[in-house]
């Protein structure tokens, strides 16, 4: 059994990490800041671009990689998502709520209606260490709310509605024994 890198510290090899399925338990940590934009923070945002773009996903976190770490990054043509890295965000939300079916990478074949604010403002670093500020009421807002839960070490099953916990309990029973059966 190979060791696990230092919490935190992107070292493993471009082209290694996949997405990392519940219930592994670093979808559960709250992530650590970034202490500086530099090239292994560049080379896991590749790797993350890499992974969202072959799981077809519009968004994903760096902990849904296996690392602890604040960034994520998004990007969808089909549902207008720019492209774009998030380091350190920090996020206001405002405006009326309203529910959306959500699904995710690190639960495949689970989604459930989640009920978000339509509005976010959200302030990060950009690959160059610069901060920016950004503000949606599309569904880009929604894709930034769901990554910031991953930071915060929330999933949308923390916050389905309760008939679709209900009704996706088996398949979180099936997660949990093909990870035990993977140990």
């Amino acid at each position: 059994m190979a060791a696990r890198p230092k919490e935190g510290s992107p070292v493993r090899p471009a082209g290694s990490r996949q997405v990392v399925h519940f219930p592994d338990p670093v979808l559960r940590r709250k992530a650590l800041p970034v202490r500086s934009v530099d090239e292994s923070v560049r080379s896991l945002v590749d790797e993350m671009f890499r992974l969202m773009d072959e799981e077809d996903g519009a968004g994903l976190a760096a902990p849904q990689v296996g690392e602890s770490l604040r960034i994520f990054v998004t990007g969808t043509t089909e549902r207008g998502v720019p492209r774009r890295a998030y380091i350190n965000p920090v996020l206001e939300l405002s405006g009326d709520f309203e529910s959306m079916e959500e699904g995710c990478l690190s639960l495949p074949d689970i989604r459930g209606s989640v009920r978000r604010p339509v509005t976010a403002t959200i302030r990060a670093l950009d690959l160059d260490g610069n901060e920016f500020t950004e503000t949606s009421s599309e569904f880009q807002a929604r894709v930034w709310q769901h990554e910031f839960d991953h930071l915060e070490g929330v999933l949308i099953i923390d916050k389905m509605s309760p008939l679709d916990r209900l009704r996706v309990r088996r398949a979180l029973k099936d997660l949990k024994a093909a990870a035990d059966e993977g140990r």
